[in-house]
């Protein structure tokens, strides 16, 4: 059935104007962005089948790039780009809304706050966190965005952010799309540079946290942690 042929209560549009976008299924939601379905299949259908085919999680549907949403039928290259922008911001939001209002009491804080940034990266990144005496975050910065299997820590540019938010920690995140967190000699040779560099503003490497979906190491702690997800 054609969503025209719905009745004004049940289509996606008006039940959003009536009732807040709260009160509208996933499905329904990502109905509106697609716009329109396909001969035979509205764009609640195509919905749906998009949903099934990330197990029903937007946090996997997240992960999936424009061309691989492109492979479902219903979805062609601005309906896979407005998704996808959609969604980006949707993560940018929990993101920003988590660094307004966090104290980073230690790596499992960092974990939480950054993961929905880095989840699903098929290449590294390399993120400053800046704190201020409290452990407040009074700022966030990705830094570097590298290949599959290397990134590099910008030095200069976390010096000008200390000096720009008056910082007086650093904590550095980087994700291993390998999906093991444990840092490799490289790793340990930059964080050891930045914890000079940083000594000489007066300001303290908190920790260097690395990322791997469901698991980080803490360089500060120095070991791997398990997270649930």
């Amino acid at each position: 059935m054609k969503l025209k042929d719905w009745t004004a209560e049940e289509r996606p549009r008006e039940k959003l104007l009536r009732l807040g976008a709260g009160a509208l299924g996933n499905s329904e939601l990502l109905a509106i962005f697609i716009g329109s379905g396909v001969p035979g299949i509205n764009a609640v259908d195509v919905a749906q089948g998009l949903l099934s085919s990330a197990g029903g999680r937007l946090s996997e549907l997240c992960t999936r790039p424009p061309k691989e949403l492109m492979e479902h039928k219903g979805i062609g290259e601005a309906r896979a780009v407005t998704i996808a922008a959609a969604l980006e911001l949707g993560r940018r939001f929990l993101t920003e809304a988590s660094a307004e209002q966090i104290t980073i009491t230690g790596p499992a804080d960092v974990f939480r706050l950054m993961l929905p940034l880095m989840k699903g990266l098929d290449h590294e990144e390399c993120w400053a966190l800046y704190l201020n005496r409290a452990n407040y975050v009074v700022g966030k910065e990705r830094l570097t965005s590298g290949t599959a299997d290397t990134t590099l820590i910008d030095v200069k540019r976390v010096l000008r952010g200390v000096i720009q938010r008056q910082a007086k920690a650093v904590i550095l995140v980087h994700n291993h799309p390998s999906g093991s967190p444990l840092p490799g000699e490289a790793d340990i040779r930059e964080t050891r540079r930045l914890q000079l560099a940083l000594k000489t503003f007066d300001c303290a490497l908190f920790d260097h946290v690395v990322l791997a979906d469901g698991s980080y190491y803490s360089f500060q702690d120095e070991r791997v942690v398990k997270m649930r997800l």
